[in-house]
């Protein structure tokens, strides 16, 4: 979906969207803030590339990473939460992944990313991407996912 038409969903219901980001470092809160009057429906977010930041603004729990890791399913809505809680947001999105091009400590094949989507008074969600190309692609592709993610919530 293209994000202008989610920002003229969240307009038209008086709605707001947060971010927490790691792999795409505030690509995506840019991508929300390309729409005249972002200010309406995006107050910010968060840009936690290192697990310190994560846990101490977001509130991950420490252990999250040895038990799911930092790219999963549970790292992603633990991002998405800690977003929302911060924020007071009717919805938050969150990205993690592994960009390239070395495929880091998680293991997981470059362009595997954990997109996460926390709702006010709702049920979190988060799906997993596979993203070819290069460092740029995949963080493209990656905020792409998210904004479809809350395209969908909002049309249902």
């Amino acid at each position: 979906m293209e994000v202008a038409k989610v920002a003229e969903i969240l307009l038209e219901r008086e709605q707001t969207v947060s971010v927490a980001e790691a792999c795409t470092n505030g690509l995506l809160g840019y991508t929300l803030g390309t729409i005249p009057g972002a200010s309406r429906f995006f107050p910010g977010g968060v840009v936690a590339y290192t697990g310190g930041l994560k846990e101490k603004i977001l509130g991950v729990p420490d252990e999250l990473y040895e038990t799911a890791g930092s790219v999963s399913r549970e790292m992603a809505i633990a991002m998405a939460r800690g977003a929302l809680e911060l924020t007071g947001t009717n919805y938050a999105l969150s990205t993690t992944g592994v960009t390239g091009p070395a495929a880091g400590r998680s293991g997981l094949p470059i362009g595997t990313f954990w997109i996460g989507l926390a709702v006010k008074d709702g049920e979190d969600a988060a799906i997993e991407i596979r993203v070819g190309g290069d460092r740029d692609a995949t963080k493209h592709g990656a905020v792409q996912a998210a904004i479809d993610l809350l395209g969908r919530e909002l049309t249902g």
